[in-house]
């Protein structure tokens, strides 16, 4: 039996986060697991007249490349890749895994390697989603390894991410376009302004956002979303900041980040656990020595930390920044193979500062 709320999902995702036309090619990637989501998909872009396409990844698969393969594969660009990157209109990415720490084993420079390599694939994505000649969703199938790493049964993870994607509401669509409308009052206030200070436990940091763009984030792109963003001025952070959630990195977790900026650059950086992962992706590239992102979330019906920051990244009352490569919407490109949000929780003394005036207190906007 069909389950109901996949249709809404599935619905929703094609009709509303990736506005699919009549004739579009649309690429569906995800692994085995979420085939039940992806069947839905599939019909839901025949009934548009569209055209889908499904690259599976088995689950396994990428746990198999870094361990046995060698350098050479792992630099290999897959031909089909670079084709469906090319040439599609939309592109779906559907989350989902048996294991989520499948990959703790891996040593940090064995990913880094992988991630280096596929810079060819990741530049004609960026490039085309930056021409608009190409859109992207990304979203999760809930599944038992999910559940497991957010504390939950099965049932009650499965609860918590159509909740989170307002699939139980009566009309999803309508629900985001609601979404959509209450955050552009907050981006409007922000685009005026351009020097930000942030403070928070063992967190005082400043950055600017000169010539840069607030994006309302209203489940297009991310889904679900629920959050405003942009890309700080690249040479402008300084002070320091400490996240209270660890970071997440293919399934590893990353205890107690503490990040140190002189004029944009990280020049000290640790943690309690996972500090040779954290260097490591700090030294992927130049632009990953710096901030492509700063974040406010939204979405305060998301409020439990699961470990997946599709989800977390979102939860409102927190901040992101992400080290890395920057949205080309936001101004200005941050270029870096590596985009890696890590989270701090403002809901406790938390203060932001625009422009000198307090707009943000504890987690929610006074503006």
């Amino acid at each position: 039996m069909r389950d109901e709320r996949l249709i809404k999902y599935a619905n929703t995702l094609i009709n509303y986060s990736l506005y699919v036309k009549a004739n579009e090619w649309v690429v569906i990637r995800g692994s085995d697991l979420a085939m039940p989501l992806i069947k839905e998909c599939f019909r839901e872009i025949l009934k548009v007249g569209a055209h889908p396409s499904v690259l599976l990844i088995p689950e396994g698969i990428s746990e198999i490349m870094l361990k046995e393969g060698s350098d050479d594969q792992l630099r290999f660009n897959s031909p089909l890749m670079m084709e469906a990157y090319s040439k599609a209109d939309k592109v779906l990415t559907i989350l989902g895994d048996l294991n989520l720490k499948s990959l703790n084993a891996i040593p940090g420079e064995r990913i880094t390697l992988q991630r280096r390599a596929g810079a060819p694939i990741t530049k004609i994505f960026k490039d085309r989603v930056a021409q608009q000649q190409m859109d992207w969703t990304l979203c999760l199938y809930p599944t038992e390894s999910g559940a497991q790493e957010a504390g939950m049964s099965l049932e009650d993870y499965e609860n918590f991410v159509f909740e989170g994607c307002l699939i139980d509401t009566p009309d999803p669509m309508a629900s985001w376009k609601n979404i959509r409308d209450q955050q552009k009052n907050m981006v409007d206030y922000l685009n005026t302004k351009t020097e930000f200070h942030i403070i928070a436990q063992d967190t005082d940091l400043t950055l600017s956002t000169e010539n840069r763009t607030w994006i309302n984030s209203d489940g297009h792109h991310n889904f679900p979303s629920g959050e405003v963003f942009t890309a700080p001025e690249k040479d402008s952070l300084n002070g320091k900041i400490r996240f209270s959630y660890p970071g997440i990195y293919s399934g590893q977790e990353i205890e107690d980040i503490k990040l140190t900026f002189i004029n944009g650059r990280v020049i000290e950086a640790t943690a309690k656990r996972g500090d040779d992962l954290l260097k490591a992706l700090i030294e992927t590239d130049e632009g990953s020595h710096f901030a492509g992102e700063f974040a406010i979330g939204t979405n305060y019906g998301i409020k439990k930390f699961t470990k997946n920051m599709l989800f977390d990244e979102k939860i409102g009352g927190t901040i992101h920044l992400a080290l890395g490569s920057s949205y080309p919407e936001c101004g200005p490109v941050n270029d870096s193979l590596l985009h890696w949000d890590m989270l701090c929780d403002m809901k406790t003394s938390g203060e932001i500062y625009a422009d000198g005036e307090l707009f943000y207190k504890n987690g929610t906007f006074l503006k």
